[in-house]
Parts: C-alpha cells; structure tokens; sequence
C-alpha cells in the first residue's frame, strides 16, 4: 500500500477533508457557544391588560439561559406560556442580539363555576380576575366551548330587553336555562333554545314586564305560549258559608 501512490494520494485526501471538517465543526461550536454572542435586548409586544412588567421581567432573568444561538425557543415559549394570563407566546431569534417575544392574552367571557374563567374562544384557564360583572357558566366538565358559543349568540338576542346573563346553566341532560340580572330565570329546555329566547325577548316589553306581580320564573318550553311564576300572586278564592 505504501508503493500505491495513487492510494496515498486518497487517504490524504481523505485525512485532509476530516480535518477540515473537524475544525469547521470546531469553530462552529465555539462560534455558537462562546459569550461573545449573548442576547442583549428583548422586545416584548402585544395587547397586555393583565400580564404585568414585573411577571415578565421575572421570567426573563430567571429562565432565559444561553446565548444568541443556543437559547431553546421552545423552553422560552413555554416559561412565558405559564404565566396565568397568557394564550400564547411566540419566540423569535433577530440578528444579532435581539429576542422577539409576541405576548397574546385571554379575553374573559365568564366564570367557570367557582373554578377558574373561560375565555371568549370557549378555553377554561385558571386566573384571578377582579371583574365583578363576568356571568357564571355552571356545567359539564369539557362544555366550555358550546356555553361560551351560546352565551355570546344569546346575548344578542336578549339585547332589545336591556337584561342581562349572569348565570347560564347546562344540565346533564343537555338542556339550557339562564338567570338575568334581574332575579328572573328562564327555562330554555333543550331544543330550538335561539328561537325560545328570541321568543321570550319579543314578549317581555309588552306582557311579562307588566304583568302585575313580580315574576321570579318563566318557562319558555311550550311550543306556542310560556308560563311564569309569580311568587306575590294569589288565586282568588270564593268565600263558602259554614253550614
């Protein structure tokens, strides 16, 4: 083999090209990892209302590690991904020493019982919030986003009534009913619930409101009418004389 010139000439070629890429491999390594490339700025951007600057500054200096190169995105996005408030977070790398962090929020729709909110997309997240006038959703556990659903569509249609949902209540059973924020609650059943509230929006002005008694209770499952419940209301009675 030592005689083969034509060999020799392969191997060193070979053992040169190792070589080179050895030293590429090294000098990417080192260029990747050295400190002389740390991340010097972080940019944060989005609508923010509930994450505080004190919540994201603690994240960044506690689990941001690593340099430009070698920060794990994924880490990044989950750690900003934890705080109470956030939806989502997007992580981007911008040349050379900046990280772009786009911050996207919860809306709140309601509460989810005494356990946590729902947003307005139908995702239960678990939150403090101090907005006393968010409705309550009590229901069964993965029916967040058929409430939230209904509750926005019913909203629009009890609009004209000025009333407003502060309680909306699925059953078991799949059947709907609401409590408005003036005390009276509504019985929707379990089918065509749109068109039994649209109903009773139609028929409160001109007749439910002005009925003498207070109403604490209507049924709206009747297929061509309603019935209410007047807890002040007495049926007249006719007077018998003793025998």
């Amino acid at each position: 083999m030592w005689d083969n010139h034509i060999a020799l000439r392969r191997l060193a070629n070979l053992l040169l090209l190792l070589s080179i890429g050895m030293l590429l491999y090294a000098g990417g390594f080192w260029l990747t990892h050295a400190p002389v490339f740390p991340v010097k700025k972080i940019r944060i951007s989005g609508q923010m209302q509930r994450v505080t600057p004190e919540q994201l500054k603690f994240i960044a200096e506690h689990e941001l590690t690593g340099s430009f190169f070698t920060l794990d995105i994924d880490r990044t996005r989950a750690a900003f991904s934890k705080l109470p408030w956030v939806r989502e977070a997007q992580v981007r790398r911008t040349w050379p020493d900046t990280l772009e962090i786009s911050i996207d929020e919860y809306v709140a729709l309601a509460r989810w019982g005494e356990d946590g909110l729902v947003d307005v997309n139908g995702t239960w997240f678990d939150a403090a919030s101090d907005q006393n006038d968010l409705p309550v959703f009590f229901g069964p556990a993965g029916a967040q986003k058929d409430m939230a659903s209904l509750y926005q569509r019913l909203k629009q249609v009890l609009a004209p009534t000025e009333l407003k949902i502060v309680r909306l209540y699925l059953s078991d059973r799949r059947a709907w009913s609401v409590e408005l924020d003036n005390g009276v609650h509504i019985e929707l059943g379990r089918g065509d619930v749109e068109q039994r509230a649209q109903r009773f929006a139609s028929h409160w002005q001109n007749t439910v409101a002005k009925l003498p008694y207070s109403v604490s209770y209507v049924d709206m499952r009747y297929p061509n009418g309603f019935a209410v419940r007047m807890p002040g209301y007495q049926a007249a009675t006719t007077a018998q004389g003793k025998k």
